[in-house]
């Protein structure tokens, strides 16, 4: 179960915010009991990017084993 401040990674792409599949967001408010999130992109230097309504299959838990894979 994702709660609010845990961080997610993108699923698809999201050409209007610039955004793209595996973009890690931290979630900000959870939507009717998961089945959707407000979600900040924020860049390395800690700005935001966008905050974006997201439904559940847009997004899945970030797990740093997931992280480690990508490298």
């Amino acid at each position: 179960m994702i709660q609010e401040f845990d961080r997610v990674i993108l699923t698809s792409d999201i050409s209007e915010y610039s955004l793209e599949e595996g973009d890690i967001g931290t979630v900000v408010l959870v939507h009717q009991g998961d089945k959707g999130y407000e979600v900040e992109f924020v860049t390395l230097d800690g700005e935001t990017v966008a905050i974006v309504s997201l439904h559940s299959i847009q997004v899945c838990p970030l797990v740093e084993e997931k992280l480690r894979d990508r490298r």
